[in-house]
């Protein structure tokens, strides 16, 4: 079982009546360390919260009960539904970030994530495999976390969310922004069929190279550039078909 204090967030709201809680959203603070990220989470001026905070050292913060919506997401999308705040749990991580100097993820603090993530599985069985996701997921462009040195492959060892084991080292670029047709076609469809906003232009214009950047933060992150190259054409591929079979 979790350890953690209780320290109460007042941002929050009721979740819409009917709003099942359906997914987990995993962010990084993006602040200089965890005290300044704890008083944001709790100002009632900045207007924004999460479920949990975990330092890095594996402390559990918990700011908003489960069943509250907490505003983390913001404007979100996924699968075709908006506002994720209605129906997630969102857990921060305390890390610098891109601004403050982005790091790896301690393993007590990845520890303390797994232990909690299994305690939310075990009274949340709503939330499928498929449903843990970062706030660059459903916020691409706008969001980049938790970022590329997030352990999605282990989590998703422990079923949390699938990864793929295709060997994608090949780096040559297939589609890149402004590219057109029938491959165009395909990659947006693809990118569909996984959760980001999906179209069937014929194009790859700025939401597609968003999402693309997105899934390979999550997916393949060593190659997060928002081209399709053979490598990530592999991965992606190798996901939709694994979502289309969940």
């Amino acid at each position: 079982m979790t350890l953690m204090a209780e320290i109460s967030s007042p941002n929050w709201n009721e979740r819409p009546e009917g709003a099942a809680i359906d997914t987990v959203v995993l962010h990084y603070t993006g602040m200089k360390n965890g005290s300044d990220a704890l008083e944001r989470l709790c100002d009632p001026v900045a207007a924004v919260s999460a479920h949990y905070l975990i330092e890095e050292d594996g402390r559990v913060y918990r700011l908003v009960p489960e069943e509250k919506r907490a505003w983390h997401a913001g404007v979100s999308s996924w699968q075709g539904r908006d506002n994720l705040n209605h129906s997630s749990i969102g857990i921060e991580l305390v890390n610098p970030g891109h601004e403050f100097g982005y790091q790896p993820f301690p393993e007590g603090q990845i520890k303390a994530l797994l232990v909690l993530l299994e305690e939310i599985r075990s009274r949340r069985p709503a939330i499928s495999q498929t449903r843990y996701l970062g706030h660059s997921d459903i916020a691409p462009g706008r969001k980049i976390d938790p970022g590329p040195l997030f352990p999605w492959q282990r989590l998703a060892g422990h079923g949390f969310g699938v990864f793929s084991d295709k060997k994608a080292g090949d780096q040559t670029v297939l589609l890149k922004k402004g590219d057109t047709g029938e491959a165009a076609i395909n990659l947006n469809k693809q990118l569909g069929i996984v959760g980001y906003y999906g179209c069937e232009c014929d194009i790859i214009g700025c939401g597609s190279e968003n999402a693309l950047k997105a899934f390979q933060a999550h997916w393949r992150p060593e190659a997060v550039n928002g081209m399709l190259d053979k490598g990530t054409a592999i991965v992606l591929d190798d996901i939709a078909g694994i979502l289309m079979a969940k």
